[in-house]
């Protein structure tokens, strides 16, 4: 039988995912990986979530493995919004705020079936974190790119974006602005306080909603910690995604979407008709383990390891790749990526042949971007690689880009 126009026009939108199709290169012999974003295995505190894992499946089967709610196990939000109040110093939760996702993916998925039709306009950062855009795609919805600066979106070109549409009649089709305000990924950047209420005045200007994406909030380095765009705003118009995966185990798949709660009941719905309920195991285990440990005094140790390896890389990359000439890099304050910016002329995924030959790889930065990609981009991860690899694998990064400018006949300027 031939398939293809049995297809749905959504599914024939969607492409694979380009970063696990780059990753799978990673794991050859020999093989040196900037490209991964995921936390290092042996962060994860295995002990302690083995004693409550057989503890919760001997003594409270009855809830952990059955089915649960939609909105997510009581403990869990009951623990969560506990450690909001204590660490986020948000005070206006009750359960009735909070529900519990499959992961962040599909808390980013909910969204853009409960806001997005094929009419609607978003904006979203350029670059843009691959999961959302993907989540976003399936929607197809008419996007508003808004480039990146060092403190974050560039609010002056997004209030003429939202000029434009106000002007054209077509303001009222405009449903969210999507950031990612901490560590931003692929990026590194912090969104600024001066701009996160900046984004507020011009959501209640503009009516629109505010999604804060913040897997990455609680892994600073360094710096100073700055109030969450929920707080600043008291959730009004805001939804804050959070996710267990970078503080206990992405192997748990728990994300947690904060609302309005006229918006959880929304979402509860959309949920209903995706999967029922998200894993009562572990939601529970996470949840007993919030109840005797404090998740983010657990996570200070691994604090120090990735500070530690930052600090390793950007040494090793101004020491390989200081003298290029319109050579950029973020240095971030927390976080698990750097972002590196290329001279023009360079095509990072046409480069990523040579890459995989020295036996190193990076993840392109066309990925990124819903719209024109720019192609002198990549995404760097130093969480993973050892204290060794970093410096070697810079010092390869280093011979890829020379190799690849001689073939290409790029004139590399040296400082």
């Amino acid at each position: 039988m031939k398939f293809e126009s049995k297809y749905s026009v959504t599914v024939n939108r969607i492409k694979s995912n380009i970063i696990r199709e780059l990753l799978k290169t990673a794991t050859a012999e020999g093989i040196i990986s900037f490209g991964g974003g995921i936390p290092d295995p042996e962060t994860f505190p295995v002990e302690k979530l083995s004693k409550i894992a057989n503890d919760v499946i001997m003594n409270e089967y009855k809830v952990a493995l059955q089915y649960g709610s939609t909105e997510g196990d009581p403990e869990l939000i009951k623990q969560y919004i506990r450690l909001l109040k204590k660490y986020e110093d948000i005070h206006c939760l009750n359960e009735e705020n909070i529900m519990i996702t499959t992961g962040s993916q599909q808390a980013l998925f909910i969204l853009g079936t409960v806001f997005l039709d094929e009419d609607s306009y978003c904006a979203v950062s350029k670059p843009i974190y691959l999961g959302a855009g993907s989540a976003f795609n399936q929607r197809n919805p008419n996007y508003i790119s808004i480039p990146l600066e060092k403190d974050g979106m560039n609010l002056d070109i997004l209030e003429s974006e939202l000029k434009k549409l106000e002007k054209e009649g077509k303001i009222d089709k405009f449903k969210f602005v999507y950031t990612v305000s901490n560590f931003h990924n692929p990026a590194g950047i912090t969104l600024s306080l001066e701009k996160r209420k900046k984004l507020i005045e011009l959501a209640e200007k503009y009516d629109f909603i505010i999604i804060e994406d913040d897997p990455y909030g609680a892994l600073r380095f360094e710096g100073e910690k700055l109030p969450s765009i929920f707080k600043l705003n008291e959730g009004k118009r805001v939804i804050l995604l959070n996710t267990f995966s970078k503080v206990l185990s992405p192997g748990l798949r728990i994300g947690v979407i904060i609302a309005n709660e006229e918006l959880i009941r929304k979402m509860v719905l959309a949920k209903q008709g995706m999967d029922l309920c998200s894993s009562t195991l572990t939601q529970r285990i996470a949840a007993r383990f919030m109840e005797k440990h404090d998740l983010f005094e657990e996570i200070q140790p691994t604090i120090k390891l990735y500070k530690e390896k930052k600090d390793k890389f950007m040494e090793a990359l101004d020491k390989y790749l200081g003298d290029i000439e319109d050579i950029e890099w973020i240095h971030p304050e927390g976080g698990l990526f750097s972002w590196i910016i290329l001279p023009e002329g360079f095509d990072t995924m046409e480069m990523f042949e040579i890459a995989k030959e020295k036996k190193i790889i990076y993840i392109p930065g066309e990925t990124f971007y819903v719209e024109e990609p720019e192609r002198n981009t990549m995404r760097v991860s130093f969480c993973l690689p050892s204290f060794e690899e970093l410096e070697e694998g810079t010092k390869r990064l280093r011979e890829t880009i020379e190799e690849y400018a001689k073939k290409k006949g790029i004139n590399l300027k040296i400082k």
